[in-house]
């Protein structure tokens, strides 16, 4: 069941972030893309400024099924566990952390115009 928890959180987190890339290209998603990236941005930075900035709660819970799985990647955060999955490749936490917040940046630069 373990098993089926990770691939369904997994898939769902990558559809959330697919969705925080490009929600905004079209006018009938553009409300629901303002509260998926106003809720990244709760998590990212309210929440965060408890937990550790960039703290997500998705991949917090993840990873405890990762962890209970025995993955070797189960502390990973999510954009360097997205690499890992989908491109066989091992990033650094840096780069992944700068990656998500640039691309953050961009799709709220998006967004406003």
């Amino acid at each position: 069941m373990l098993a089926v928890q990770d691939w369904a959180l997994f898939v769902g987190h990558v559809a959330l972030v697919l969705f925080n890339m490009v929600g905004w290209m079209s006018r009938r998603t553009r409300v629901l893309h303002l509260v998926t990236l106003g809720l990244t941005a709760f998590s990212w930075f309210a929440l965060g400024a408890v937990y550790g900035w960039g703290y997500c709660f998705c991949t917090d819970y993840h990873a405890d099924i990762l962890r209970e799985l025995g993955h070797p990647h189960a502390d990973a955060t999510f954009i360097q566990l997205m690499f890992i999955r989908l491109l066989g490749i091992d990033v650094s936490r840096s780069l992944a952390d700068n990656l998500a917040v640039g691309v953050f940046v961009l799709i709220l630069l998006a967004t406003a115009t």
